[in-house]
């Protein structure tokens, strides 16, 4: 019986899903599946993109880590693809590569000063506020005014973190140095700038209920951006995400803090729609002095038109939350102006030709780009699993494909990989230490820490 050997680079959602559906599928042949994750621990932007503060999203954890404690995955962390374990090496040892590396990168905002100090990535703050180990264990919040671009989920992830009280983090898996970090932080208010209109914004209800649940803070809207066109009240009479949407925002409309005039809180988060970014001006130093932005008005179309009106709000910090963005894998085809390996349906192609890339495939962000929740990831894992299965003929023919292989040349090369048991060393580990305070788990943020505990040190 012929016996497939896959291997995954990315063991987030995508690269987990995927494993799981191949397990699962009805095939004429065995499969074994290792998974290559280039950090010490799994689950991708779940644990290393989603705001600590976020318990039930986090629960996605519990369903990936039953497909994980499954045992029939293997899984090798801190392995760097193109690095560590090479295209060439996989040729040699498996049948068929998925890639599933996703999409880390902040997408750029092209104004004139987006370089300036003090003007950053939301994704790199994100990294920071949630314990990766390559980032700096320090994040400098000496400004109290601060700008947040974006009207999606990650913004007001990014604008919650930075206004809410660090105390009321602590029953949440933060690690130490972030809650240090923020407990020092000099913000009074944030601002948070999105170039449509309340009905067009990208963010769920979800997450917009929770901002209007901050202690000591006062939500701030302004009465001059709720006089929405004809499709904006369609949309919310039609669409019921919408409408919840409009419901929270018309409720804070009735606070004292309705329009900057009122309030008591020590923070307040601004929400400005209709605000195209045009420039970040800067001070002598070189550092965020002000965004100037552009009011909007809808086109009729679903889009927005420039008014020509320039407004100028003082601040010391801006971030930029307008996406995320792939990164290149060593050795395959990458598009650079969408941010994904080019595909058809999940069969890689080649970056010059639409001819199939035999035995190379991809899934999740790095596959369609950074939209759609952890369900469109399992039905975009499904395609490209069913291109896999039918593609039997074109597989690659490895020389060596035991399972023995691989522990071998990492080893030959002094790769400090984890495996299962190390992960959950890792976990058991992170959940003691916040077990003192009550707390879920307390992240370990330094990658030798995190590897020190994985291997039994």
């Amino acid at each position: 019986m012929t016996k497939l050997r896959l291997a995954i680079v990315g063991a987030g959602p995508a690269g987990i899903y995927a494993a799981d559906i191949l397990l699962k599928e009805e095939r004429a042949f065995e499969v074994s599946i290792d998974l290559f994750e280039q950090l010490p621990a799994p689950y991708g932007l779940v644990r290393y993109g989603v705001a600590p503060d976020h318990p039930r999203i986090k629960g996605i954890i519990t369903a990936l880590r039953e497909v994980l404690d499954r045992g029939d995955i293997r899984i090798f962390g801190n392995v760097r693809f193109g690095e560590d374990i090479t295209l060439d090496d996989l040729k040699r040892h498996y049948h068929a590569v998925i890639f599933a590396t996703g999409a880390i990168r902040d997408a750029d905002l092209r104004i004139p000063g987006i370089d300036a100090v003090a003007s950053y990535g939301a994704a790199d703050f994100v990294s920071w506020y949630d314990g990766h180990p390559d980032v700096p264990r320090k994040w400098p919040l000496d400004a109290a005014s601060v700008g947040v671009v974006g009207n999606g989920n990650v913004a007001l992830d990014v604008a919650r973190m930075l206004s809410k009280h660090a105390e009321d983090l602590l029953p949440t898996e933060i690690p130490d140095n972030v809650h240090a970090g923020l407990a020092a932080s000099a913000v009074t208010d944030v601002h948070v700038f999105g170039r449509r209109g309340p009905a067009q914004v990208k963010f769920t209800p979800l997450e917009l209920r929770e901002l209007g649940e901050l202690r000591d803070v006062d939500l701030v809207v302004y009465d001059e951006d709720f006089d929405g066109d004809a499709a904006s009240r369609t949309a919310i009479e039609t669409n019921k995400q919408v409408m919840v949407i409009d419901r929270v925002l018309q409720s804070w409309r009735q606070r004292p803090a309705a329009n900057g005039r009122g309030g008591t809180a020590s923070r307040r988060l601004h929400l400005h729609f209709w605000a195209k970014p045009v420039e970040v001006k800067t001070d002598a130093s070189g550092r965020v002095r002000s965004l100037v932005y552009e009011r909007t008005r809808p086109d009729a179309e679903g889009g927005v038109v420039g008014t020509g009106e320039l407004r100028e709000i003082p601040l010391q910090a801006l971030y930029r939350a307008v996406g995320y963005f792939g990164s290149p894998v060593p050795g395959i085809p990458f598009d650079e102006v969408h941010g994904v390996i080019p595909n058809h349906e999940g069969q890689v192609l080649h970056a010059d030709s639409n001819e199939r890339l035999a035995g190379v495939y991809a899934t999740g962000w790095i596959k369609r780009g950074p939209v759609g929740l952890i369900g469109h990831t399992k039905s975009d894992a499904m395609e490209t699993i069913q291109h896999l299965v039918n593609d039997q003929g074109s597989w690659w023919r490895p020389e060596d494909p035991s399972e023995a292989a691989i522990p071998a040349l990492l080893a030959s090369r002094g790769v400090r990989w984890t495996d299962l048991d190390g992960w959950h060393r890792l976990d058991a580990h992170e959940i003691a230490l916040g077990a003192p305070r009550e707390r879920a788990r307390i992240k370990l943020v330094p990658r030798d820490a995190m590897l020190a505990v994985s291997s039994g040190e």
